[in-house]
């Protein structure tokens, strides 16, 4: 197991910030703006709501990014925890608009978050011209200012019709897709590169259908920063993980790391090195049916792309030389 430095107290906080600003928005900041439609200062939270109904299917349209918010300080401080890099092996046309696979899931996807949606990393440097729109789960934008706290981060709703929008309107959208989805996060243990893809196509013909290339990347460390708890399929408690994700749309993992000592068990990733390698894209002819054979076949392409790219790179990454990428 690779070794965990020990972060500073202000990467600490960084990092911490991250989950808790939105359990803030949710549990304080939504009861207490629900709470003065009770007040004399009714008429702030009723505005609020009204504009939220009007604005309600921008996350499906483009939504609304910040450079000011990708740009906040804090974000260095979350990519010198670990640290995490971003890591180009070919340009991106901005004439041209992206579907990138982002592999793999783990637990918290810190590699996707810091590289794609902040600026921590340089991606505006890295790639002129081409801006990154991370998909995530549609229900995350029906929750007021957690949609807004999205949106201006660059994260754009998993839904066909937000990815349909983007790969429409212009050039140089990049639109990245975590194919493995919540159910990848079960696979999240350190020393495992295994990714659900065989069965995931979708994007693919998404990705024939606007004639958008197709990026694959891997994100080396991402699955090394918990050490995760699992459970028989046919134990009660996978059957909660499972019953979870039916409601919510997640798995309930349970997964530790370092405390806020050295050498303490705690709630904290390990500090170690994540490495978000993009390769070279893939070019898609545009087919607005394309058929299953057609799909079949560049599935299979990109498969081989991706398993190349991990390859090429997973001994300079900190994976061992006989470790290979396993298709669920």
């Amino acid at each position: 197991m690779p070794y965990s430095k020990q972060p500073n107290n202000c990467q600490i906080l960084s990092l911490l910030q991250w989950p808790l600003s939105y359990l803030a928005i949710f549990w304080i900041l939504q009861p207490l703006f629900i709470s003065l439609l009770f007040t004399p200062l009714w008429l702030l939270p009723a505005l609020y709501f009204v504009w939220l109904l009007l604005d309600w299917k921008t996350p499906e349209q483009g939504g609304r990014r910040s450079a000011w918010v990708r740009n906040w300080y804090i974000w260095t401080h979350i990519r010198d925890y670990f640290p995490i890099k971003l890591v180009k092996t070919e340009d991106l046309s901005p004439e041209r608009n992206y579907i990138m696979g982002v592999h793999p899931h783990g637990l918290l996807t810190f590699g996707a978050f810091c590289n794609f949606c902040t600026e921590a990393t340089g991606f505006s440097k890295t790639f002129p011209g081409i801006t990154p729109h991370l998909a995530t789960l549609s229900w995350f934008f029906k929750i007021p200012f957690i949609r807004d706290y999205l949106m201006a981060k660059g994260v754009c709703s998993v839904s066909q019709p937000a990815i349909n929008y983007l790969l429409s309107h212009g050039t140089g959208n990049l639109v990245g897709i975590v194919v493995g989805g919540v159910g990848e996060a079960l696979q999240s243990v350190p020393n495992t590169t295994t990714l659900i893809l065989r069965k995931r196509k979708g994007f693919v013909r998404t990705a024939l259908q606007h004639g958008a290339h197709l990026v694959p990347t891997f994100t080396f460390g991402e699955t090394e920063v918990f050490d995760q708890v699992l459970f028989h399929e046919s134990s009660r408690m996978y059957k909660f993980q499972a019953f979870f994700r039916r409601i919510f749309g997640f798995y309930f993992c349970v997964f530790y790391g370092q405390g806020f000592h050295q050498g303490s068990p705690g709630i904290l990733p390990y500090s170690r090195p994540i490495v978000t390698v993009v390769g070279e894209p893939l070019l898609l002819p545009q087919i607005e049916k394309p058929s299953q054979e057609m799909v079949d076949k560049y599935h299979a392409l990109y498969m081989d792309a991706l398993s190349k790219l991990f390859e090429k790179h997973k001994t300079q990454y900190g994976c061992s030389d006989s470790q290979k990428l396993l298709f669920l």
